[in-house]
C-alpha cells in the first residue's frame, strides 16, 4: 500500500457557498421576496405574475421609474396576501400608481363579462363608462342601444356619483361598472349630475341586452337611395356583418353612405380596422407606437366594400377603435365627420388572462392617425359641427343629426 498523500489546505473552497448565499440574499431582496427559504404562495404568485406581465408589456416604462416600480412590487408582498381576494386587492393598489385607468385587474366576473361583451351581449343597464382626467369622475361614454340607460335617457357626459348609495370615487372606474352588471331582473339605484350639473337618481331594472352593433336601413332624400350603416361597437361579428350587408341586396344602387359612430365606444381594435379595410383603399389607416417608439403603419389592401360618396356621424361617445376609423377617413380624404368632437381616447389596450379566471387589462400601445394626430385627451374635431342639443336616440325617430347628415350628403351628390 502506497503511503496516504499528506491533506493539502482547501484554499478558498469553502467561502463560495457562503458568497453562493449572499448572492442569492441579495437577489431576493432585489426582487422583493421575504426570504429564499419561504416559496410564495399562489396568491402571492399572482401578484408576481401580473407585476410581470405588465412590467414587459406597458407602453410607457418612463412610469416605472417614477412610481418605484420594483419597490412597489416589495411593498406589496409585504401585506398579507392569503387569498384570491387579497391578491385582486394588492394588484389594484399595486397598479393604481401608474395613473392610468385603462391599465387595470380584472376580477373573474369582470373579465367573464368583458369577454362577453366581444361577443356581443351584456347583462346590466347597459352604460358605457369612463374615468375623465381632468377631475377624475367616471362620467358616461354612450348608453347602449335599447338598453335600459338609454330608455332612461341618459346622455352622454353626465357624470355617475354613486350606485346604490356607494361613492363612484370609493369603487372606482371597473368596481362601478361591475356594480351596475347583475341579473336581469334585479335593481340598481344610480345618483346622477348631467352635463349642465343637475342631479338626479334614476333606478334601474337589469337585464340582458343584445348590443346589435350593426344596424342599417335605406333613406330617401331628394331623389337619393342613401344607406344608413350604425355601428355601436367593435365586436367580434361586426366585420363579417359590415361585408354581408355592403355587398347586400338591401344596398345595392344607393347613391351614397352615412356611417354612424356615434357612442360607439370601440371594443376590438381588430374589428375596426377590418372595417376600415372595407372602406379604404392602399390608404393609410393608423399608426401605433409601441414602448420603445417603435412605430407600426397599418394600410388598408387594394380595393373597397364600398367605395361611392359617404359622410361619418361622431359625438363624445365616439371613442378608441371608432376614433380610428373616424380619423383615417377624415384624415385620407374619404369621409367628412359631422356631430361633435370625438371622446379623445388614444390608447390601446391588450386583455392578459392570469389563469385563474381573472385577467389584465393593459395599454401596449398609442395610436396616430394617418396624418400623425394623437388624439388623446384631445378628439378629433369634426368637419362640420351640427347643433346642439344633441339628439338622445341616434338613428331613431327624430333624429336631428341623421336629418342634417342626409340633406348635406343629398346636396353633395347634386
Amino acid at each position: 500500500m502506497s503511503a496516504p498523500r499528506p491533506s493539502r489546505p482547501p484554499l478558498q473552497q469553502p467561502r463560495r457557498p457562503r458568497t453562493i448565499a449572499l448572492l442569492a440574499l441579495a437577489l431576493t431582496a432585489l426582487l422583493g421576496l421575504a426570504s429564499p427559504a419561504l416559496a410564495l404562495s399562489d396568491a402571492q404568485q399572482l401578484v408576481v405574475e401580473a407585476w410581470r406581465l405588465v412590467n414587459q408589456s406597458y407602453v410607457d416604462p418612463a412610469r416605472f421609474e417614477a412610481v418605484h416600480w420594483r419597490r412597489l412590487r416589495q411593498k406589496t408582498l409585504e401585506r398579507p396576501i392569503e387569498t384570491s381576494t387579497d391578491a385582486y386587492d394588492a394588484i389594484s393598489a399595486m397598479l393604481a400608481p401608474l395613473g392610468d385607468p385603462y391599465t387595470r385587474l380584472l376580477r373573474p366576473d369582470e373579465y367573464a363579462t368583458l369577454m362577453a361583451n366581444t361577443q356581443g351581449s351584456v347583462s346590466g343597464v347597459g352604460l358605457q363608462l369612463a374615468l375623465r382626467s381632468a377631475d377624475d369622475q367616471i362620467v358616461v361614454i354612450a348608453p347602449l342601444d335599447g338598453s335600459p340607460a338609454a330608455e332612461a335617457a341618459i346622455p352622454s357626459g353626465t357624470a355617475v356619483l354613486a350606485v346604490n348609495g356607494t361613492s363612484t370615487s370609493e369603487l372606482g372606474l371597473e368596481g362601478t361598472a361591475n356594480a351596475l352588471r347583475g341579473q336581469g331582473g334585479s335593481r340598481v339605484l344610480l345618483l346622477l349630475e348631467t352635463p349642465d350639473g343637475r342631479r338626479r337618481e334614476v333606478e334601474l331594472e337589469r337585464r340582458t341586452v343584445d348590443l346589435k352593433p350593426v344596424r342599417s336601413r335605406v333613406l330617401e332624400e331628394n331623389g337619393h337611395r342613401l344607406g344608413y350603416l350604425r355601428i355601436t361597437q367593435f365586436s367580434e361579428p361586426v366585420p363579417a356583418q359590415v361585408q354581408e350587408l355592403l355587398a347586400g341586396d338591401s344596398f345595392q344602387n344607393i347613391d351614397g353612405l352615412i356611417l354612424d359612430l356615434r357612442n360607439n365606444s370601440g371594443g376590438l381594435v381588430s374589428a375596426g380596422l377590418a372595417v376600415a379595410n372595407g372602406l379604404l383603399s392602399n390608404e393609410p389607416i393608423v399608426t401605433t407606437q409601441d414602448r420603445d417608439g417603435l412605430s407600426s403603419p397599418s394600410q388598408a389592401g387594394p380595393g373597397e366594400l364600398y367605395d361611392g360618396p359617404m359622410l361619418t356621424l361622431v359625438n363624445g361617445g365616439t371613442a378608441s377603435a371608432s376614433e380610428i376609423l373616424a380619423g383615417a377617413l377624415q384624415d385620407d380624404g374619404r369621409s367628412e365627420l359631422l356631430g361633435s368632437r370625438t371622446f379623445g381616447k388614444g390608447l390601446i389596450q391588450t386583455l392578459i388572462p392570469l389563469g385563474d379566471g381573472s385577467g389584465l387589462a393593459v395599454t401596449v400601445a398609442r395610436y396616430l392617425t394617418p396624418s400623425g394626430r394623437d388624439i388623446q385627451n384631445q378628439g378629433i374635431e369634426p368637419d362640420l359641427a351640427l347643433a346642439q342639443p344633441e339628439p338622445l336616440n341616434p338613428g331613431g325617430e327624430g333624429d336631428r343629426w341623421l336629418e342634417q347628415a342626409a340633406s348635406v350628403l343629398a346636396e353633395r351628390l347634386a
